[in-house]
């Protein structure tokens, strides 16, 4: 998985993952003029945040929230005893109004308004009487909170790269040696360490490039002199290159896993991915190898598919703890991964062999692209339910 394509999904989008989290309908902030003020307008400001609203009753409401500042802002509906947020506007720039839409039920509301350079402000509470249960609020989740998770998956990638580091020096090693054959074996276990290592790519910075990068864009495509790292190995080990063409790739490969282990305790997963990786692992294993972009020769993207499931297991793992009173679709999470993963494995051959996507049938292909799409789908909330926050 190349570089170019690891990269936040943007924040617009992160709104709309958390509306549906919160099982609310997420409105899109857009600029007003003129008319009169709608009945159900919030005016906030860094002065007061929602000073005078109120709810008739329990149901499907929609707010017009409106930012009277000069500064742009972040507006959450919250129940005031907790923090835990019911619904969302960000990114509302100074005199916009925008919808937030939710189903009201019973109990207690607040807005809370972060406005840049400001403390968090919190308007007057309204209670909505009966027992009518409404759209869900979620706990906020904070820096703090991910640091004891960010250090426990450091430390895990930590041990996946002495790992790497020990294979990809076998794998140079046969390569110098002309065992050609063990060289092909190595590689797929080389490269299966590395993908498993997802939440990390971003915080690898350039070794990621030269470590696993594609010829995609490269001046030449897989001719090009500066493509390096796994897949250019890998298009030479299957393309009938020799040892003496190989030597100084292998090498290299080596040689950078070796730098980034040396660089890495120096190096910092941004808070913000552990979550959205959850997500964006098997999103780029949908793109680039369950359609057979990433194959440049062994017809193992299947196996890299297996890695990114075990990646996204171990995220997973390390967030558990967060999401478990958060997330109330966290067992589905399992439950697709866990069909997903059976499919990829079921594709092997009798003598234990992947097979290439390009071989798969039309049905069996259909059942992975399926299982895939929906593990997304529920995989899709986490990256916004614990999204940093400030409270």
């Amino acid at each position: 998985m190349g570089v170019n394509v690891r990269r936040a999904a943007p924040r617009s989008s992160l709104a709309a993952v958390l509306a549906a989290a919160l099982a609310a309908i997420a409105g899109v902030a857009t600029a007003c003029s003129g008319g009169s003020a709608p009945v159900d307008l919030v005016s906030v400001s860094n002065g007061g945040c929602g000073s005078s609203w109120h709810l008739a009753g329990p149901g499907w409401h929609t707010f017009q929230v409106h930012n009277a500042a000069a500064e742009n802002a972040e507006v959450d509906l919250v129940n005031p005893a907790n923090g835990a947020v019911y619904a969302e506007v960000e990114a509302l720039g100074p005199g916009t109004t925008s919808p937030m839409r939710l189903n009201v039920g019973s109990g207690s509301y607040a807005f809370r308004c972060l406005f840049e350079d400001f403390d968090p402000l919190t308007g007057p509470t309204v209670v909505v009487g009966g027992r009518v249960r409404g759209s869900p609020a979620i706990l906020p989740v904070t820096s703090n909170d991910l640091l004891a998770p960010a250090r426990e998956y450091h430390d895990w990638v930590a041990a996946g790269l002495s790992t790497l580091v020990r294979q990809t020096a076998a794998v140079a090693a046969d390569v110098r040696g002309g065992n050609l054959g063990a060289a092909r074996t190595g590689w797929l276990t080389a490269h299966l360490t590395y993908e498993r290592l997802g939440a990390a790519y971003d915080a690898f910075g350039d070794f990621d490039q030269k470590i696993d990068g594609r010829a995609d864009g490269l001046a030449g495509g897989v001719d090009s002199a500066r493509w390096t790292g796994f897949y250019r190995l890998e298009y030479g080990l299957w393309h009938g290159q020799g040892a003496r063409q190989l030597t100084p790739v292998a090498n290299t490969l080596a040689a950078d896993a070796r730098g980034l282990r040396a660089a890495w305790p120096t190096m910092q997963i941004d808070l913000i991915d552990m979550g959205l990786r959850t997500h964006e692992i098997l999103e780029n294993a949908l793109q680039f190898q369950l359609t057979g972009h990433d194959d440049y020769g062994s017809g193992s993207t299947l196996a890299t598919i297996g890695a990114n499931i075990l990646g996204t297991r171990e995220l997973l793992a390390v967030l558990r703890p967060l999401l478990v009173p958060r997330y109330t679709g966290l067992p589905a999470v399992y439950t697709w991964l866990d069909r997903l993963q059976t499919l990829i494995e079921a594709t092997r051959g009798p003598n234990g062999a992947w097979l290439s996507v390009s071989v798969l049938d039309l049905s069996r292909r259909q059942q992975i692209d399926a299982a895939c799409g929906q593990a997304l789908e529920v995989l899709a909330p986490i990256a916004v339910i614990t999204e940093p926050r400030r409270t």
